[in-house]
This record gives structure tokens, C-alpha cells and sequence, in this order.
């Protein structure tokens, strides 16, 4: 089992000590804070793990309910956020409900052979080009990264999304170093080999580009104009937008840039909303 990761800026954990300390004393607005501070790194974690945006919201709850409620057992021995990610992943590698990815257990091959089909000659030329093809991008890297094993998944996205090190990543999954090098090693193999032979934008001579992709994920559904799931999605204030994210994909044409390259996507506020009246409803007893 890995050893909890050394700490290494005192100060910011000294903070965090006095912020935990007074939510588990019962100061609502340290909760509060605790809440705020990590909602978002949750969320697109939870994104990244279960696809849809509405079913992460319901994981980002769960999550952050489980957070507040174990507070009194965070002992310091890695960041906040590094922990409430510990709490998150064992959340997200148990969850019963499965993505459509996982139910059919579809291969990466399976989704490569399925994107040829309705691939348009053209570009698309129709309302809202760029808006569609962003989703288009932007669902389908959410999609490819369902056919890897779950353990595999949160790996690749704890290193090569989030950029979190090694170690403190193997803590947070709560495997040996080697193991989590290994889970890293396979999920880079499988999903560069995918990206080489199917997607333009790591490889300029793979046969798929999103915006050729986009008159057929309208007719199959995966893609709503009036309502685009990711291209539209809010962002933390200050966070990437699409446009930015696509800009530094462009610039670095590997796996991690391709599937990467989503904006800094903020918890939806209402959900947040949602959980402060869950917090206030008896069930905790640290806010009693």
C-alpha cells in the first residue's frame, strides 16, 4: 500500500488545519469554504469518470457528503483536495451505475470502428459549426476515455489530466507506486494507439475529424444544439475556456493534450445549492 505523500508547502497546510479544525467544530461557514474549495476539482473529476454532466452532479454530491461527513479523519497527511480525491476515486471505482461505454463493454477498437461509420466527406457547413464540432470533440475524448477500466481511467486522468505526481496519486488510489505506474503505462499504450489510427487531431493522417462527425452524432442524438453538454458547460471564473483548451491541445499533439482539452468546467451552482440544504438538514452531526 502506498505511503501518504510528503507535504511540502507548511503554510497552506497549516491553513487547512484551522479551516477543518473550526467546520468540525461546527462553524458552518468553514464547511462552507470547505465546500467551496473543493466542489470544483471534484466535478471534473467526477466528469471525467462517469461521462454525463447530470450524473456527475449526482457523484459530485455524494462526494462532497462523504468529505463533510468524514472530516473529523482527515489527520493532515496529504492536502485537502488530495484527500477528498482519495474519498472521490473509492466513491467513482464503486459506483454501481455503469456508462453505456462500460454496459456494452465496448474496446477501444469498438469505438474506433464505430466513428467510421457516417463519417461525412465534408466539413460541417450547418448552423452553429463551431459550437457542434467542439461538442462533437469534447464528447467524443469523454467517451473514449469509458472503455478503459475504471482503475485505468482514474490513473490516466489523476496523471496525465490533472497532472498530480506519482506519488501522490498512487496514495490517492491506494496502490504501491509500481502498480500505479503500471495502470498509467497500459491507459497511454491503449489510448495513444486509438489516437494514432483514428483521430485527426492527434494525427493528421487518421481518417476521423470531429467536424465530420457532427451531422451523424446529430442524428443519432449524442450531440443536442439547443442544449450542448460540454461546449456550453460553465466555467470556474478565471478557469480555461473551450477556445483555450483547444488552443493548447493543438499546440502539444499527444493523448494527454487531446483528451485534456476540456475547459476548467465548474460544478453547476444549483447542485451546490442543493448540497448547503442537505449539509443544514440534521444529518450531520459536526454542524449540530
Amino acid at each position: 500500500m502506498a505511503t501518504a505523500p510528503e507535504v511540502l508547502d507548511p503554510e497552506a497546510l497549516a491553513a487547512e488545519r484551522d479551516l477543518v479544525a473550526r467546520a468540525v467544530a461546527g462553524d458552518r461557514t468553514a464547511v462552507g469554504e470547505v465546500v467551496l474549495l473543493l466542489q470544483d476539482p471534484i466535478y471534473r473529476l467526477a466528469l471525467r469518470m462517469v461521462w454525463r454532466p447530470a450524473d456527475a452532479e449526482d457523484a459530485t454530491q455524494e462526494i462532497l457528503l462523504r468529505v463533510v461527513e468524514n472530516l473529523n479523519s482527515w489527520r493532515a497527511e496529504a492536502r485537502l483536495l488530495t484527500w477528498a480525491y482519495r474519498v472521490g476515486v473509492n466513491f467513482l471505482l464503486n459506483l454501481r451505475r455503469r456508462t453505456p461505454q462500460e454496459t456494452n463493454q465496448l474496446s477501444l477498437d469498438d469505438f474506433s470502428e464505430g466513428l467510421k461509420d457516417g463519417l461525412a466527406e465534408q466539413d460541417y457547413r450547418g448552423p452553429e459549426a463551431t459550437l457542434l464540432t467542439h461538442e462533437v470533440r469534447l464528447n467524443c475524448s469523454q467517451a473514449m476515455l469509458q472503455c478503459l477500466a475504471r482503475d485505468e481511467r482514474v490513473a490516466f486522468v489523476l496523471s496525465d489530466v490533472f497532472e498530480v505526481s506519482s506519488a501522490e496519486a498512487a496514495w490517492i488510489t491506494g496502490a504501491t507506486p509500481a502498480a500505479y505506474r503500471k495502470r498509467v503505462e497500459r491507459a497511454k499504450k491503449r489510448l495513444g494507439s486509438f489516437l494514432t489510427r483514428t483521430c485527426g487531431l492527434s494525427n493528421p493522417d487518421a481518417f476521423c475529424r470531429c467536424s465530420r462527425r457532427v451531422e451523424k452524432a446529430l442524428e443519432l442524438g449524442r450531440v443536442d444544439p439547443r442544449r450542448p453538454a460540454f461546449a456550453a458547460h460553465p466555467v470556474t471564473p478565471g478557469g480555461r475556456s473551450v477556445e483555450e483548451a483547444e488552443k493548447q491541445m493543438v499546440r502539444l499533439h499527444d493523448a494527454a493534450a487531446v483528451i485534456g482539452a476540456h475547459p476548467d468546467y465548474a460544478a453547476p451552482r444549483d447542485r451546490m445549492a442543493a448540497i448547503a440544504g442537505v449539509l443544514g438538514s440534521g444529518r450531520f452531526p459536526l454542524l449540530e
